[in-house]
């Protein structure tokens, strides 16, 4: 579900693919975007009924990536139903295999001087996020005015930096993911664990073999995260990395590598070769040849456990520190024919009961808040927060040392400082 960033100057040229792995939707499944008549008129989000008001009857064509039925089926149960019933608003979910195809349609309006655009609101992340940003084609000021924007914590640099790039209200986030590490119950106790990456150096010399992680690269952003964690950590600081500079790379760079380097021989396999991807080593760690595997999901090893990927004795865990996390983003172009009703499903996406719903594995989504749940007031919308927490059960890493433990990611140059950093003074020599 994570989008990879694609690079500016192949905007117009190609469609690169985000998560080339995962098969998007038929074009079947989904009725094509309602063709466009005339761009949306001027809106005033500070009288929020007019707004409710111009979206009733509009089709709102929403580009997402369709590469997975259990989150389509989620978007069209628990937006698609309400979005109808309550403010006589079509969703048309328009599945992508890849964020990018969304922004290269506006780009292309944009060049064809099109006002009246076929995309009304995209999922989006990182750089495709920038791409429009820095074309002047994403709606501005207008996230933190919606009425259910207060629920949010604007000031949490891991919300209000989308891979280093200010979201400064071109976005309004949808859901969280979080780093997290599984290890099972039946072979460790909870105090033997590692809680930081000094103390996973110690853990893995006295037991060696039995600790690896994901090879860093496009595809595999977990690892690139894992890898990034402990630079934040080794410089002790993770705000630093928020924009790039060269003289902190060059400054803390040698240590990161340095760091790998004393890990590597501790590895399993002794570093010579590493898992390609999460399943890969989710299924290691299922086989007992390493300890421990790796999750982002709100629900830790819960659903990992009900599709019988881990043990059922595994849970979730986090160290003290430096668990990177992001959140996903909906974005609307400037030029999209029905914004009102874009605005409206935004906002609707940040209520607390949905906010609730989509972190349950069970309907399908399962991914973390977008809202800070400690600014909800209302006791109904609270029980049914607290609710959906205590369903997630113990294999879930308990929701205040994911908080205590978040920090945002990097700036975005340093994905490919670190992944190609790490190819050529870590993985040489390894034979991969």
């Amino acid at each position: 579900m994570h989008q990879r960033p694609i690079h500016l100057i192949a905007v117009l040229g190609m469609l690169a693919m985000i998560l080339a792995a995962c098969a998007g939707q038929p074009a079947t499944t989904v009725p094509p975007p309602a063709a466009p008549t005339a761009a949306s008129t001027e809106l005033n989000l500070d009288a929020w009924d007019s707004v409710v008001a111009a979206a009733r009857g509009q089709t709102l064509n929403w580009y997402m990536w369709g590469g997975s039925e259990s989150i389509n089926r989620f978007v069209d149960e628990f937006y698609g139903k309400p979005l109808a019933e309550r403010y006589g608003i079509t969703l048309n979910r328009v599945p992508l295999a890849d964020a990018v195809d969304a922004v290269n349609q506006v780009l292309s309006e944009k060049e064809a001087g099109i006002t009246a655009g076929a995309v009304d609101l995209i999922w989006i992340n990182g750089e495709n996020f920038r791409s429009l940003k820095q074309a002047a084609m994403l709606l501005p000021d207008w996230s933190r005015r919606l009425p259910n924007a207060a629920l949010v914590d604007w000031e949490n640099p891991a919300l209000y930096l989308d891979f280093g790039e200010p979201v400064e209200g071109y976005e309004s986030p949808w859901s969280s993911a979080q780093f997290q590490f599984i290890y099972d119950t039946a072979r460790m106790d909870e105090d033997e664990l590692p809680r930081s990456y000094a103390e996973l150096l110690t853990w893995a010399q006295a037991n060696p073999g039995r600790f690896t992680y994901i090879a860093p690269g496009p595809g595999a952003f977990q690892g690139t995260r894992f890898v990034k964690g402990a630079l934040f950590e080794l410089s002790g600081d993770a705000q630093q990395w928020l924009a790039y500079d060269e003289a902190i790379w060059q400054q803390w760079s040698p240590e990161l590598w340095a760091y790998l380097n004393t890990l590597k021989p501790f590895l399993w396999r002794e570093g010579a070769t590493y898992p390609k991807d999460e399943n890969e080593l989710h299924s290691l760690f299922a086989n007992g040849e390493v300890d421990f595997s790796i999750t982002q999901a709100i629900a830790g090893a819960g659903s990992l456990i009900n599709e019988g990927l881990v043990p059922a004795t595994a849970r979730a865990f986090v160290f003290d520190d430096f668990m990177i996390g992001d959140f996903n983003y909906l974005a609307i172009p400037r030029n999209a024919s029905n914004q009102a009703a874009a605005l409206v499903l935004a906002n609707l996406i940040l209520e607390p009961e949905l906010q609730a719903a989509q972190i349950l594995p069970a309907n399908g989504f399962g991914l973390g808040y977008a809202i800070d749940v400690t600014r909800v007031s209302d006791p109904a919308q609270r029980a049914a927060l607290d609710a959906a927490q205590s369903q997630l059960g113990t294999a879930a890493t308990p929701a205040e040392d994911l908080a205590n433990a978040l920090v945002g990611d990097s700036a975005g140059v340093y994905q490919t400082l670190v992944e190609e950093g790490w190819r050529e003074q870590v993985l040489i020599g390894t034979g991969q």
